[in-house]
């Protein structure tokens, strides 16, 4: 009745996840010196945690991905971008922008924040794309 889903890359959704985790510590350290790390708690319970976090973005990620299917995504590439900025861009974003809204975070440090997230879910796209 329907198409069958591809098989879910696994090493490209641990390598994803790692990847969105260290662009985080150089984005919120030498690149923006926001002062904050992504998570409080010291390196290791707070980089565990958000790896944790990171996984379960690009495992859904990667499902999304299979659920389109190999052959799509080879005759085209764009989606792997655009399927993971989409995601970034209609959800996590709007989200991260309004919970800090409501702390009383500024605009800028919102906006460094929103652009995080979006750089790190096209950085997980890309990396399905170079395994895939």
């Amino acid at each position: 009745m329907g198409v069958d889903m591809g098989p879910v890359n696994w090493v490209a959704v641990i390598l994803a996840a790692n990847l969105a985790v260290a662009l985080g510590i150089v984005w919120h350290g030498p690149l923006f010196r926001t002062g904050r790390p992504l998570l409080e708690g010291g390196p290791a319970k707070g980089y565990g945690t958000v790896v944790v976090v990171m996984l379960i973005g690009a495992a859904m990620l990667g499902h999304n991905c299979a659920r389109i299917g190999a052959e799509t995504l080879a005759a085209k590439p764009w989606l792997w971008l655009m399927q993971s900025g989409g995601l970034a861009i209609a959800f996590v974003m709007p989200a991260v922008w309004l919970t800090q809204a409501r702390h009383g975070m500024t605009p800028g440090q919102r906006l460094i924040d929103c652009l995080y997230w979006l750089a790190a879910y096209l950085l997980m796209g890309a990396t399905f794309w170079a395994l895939s």
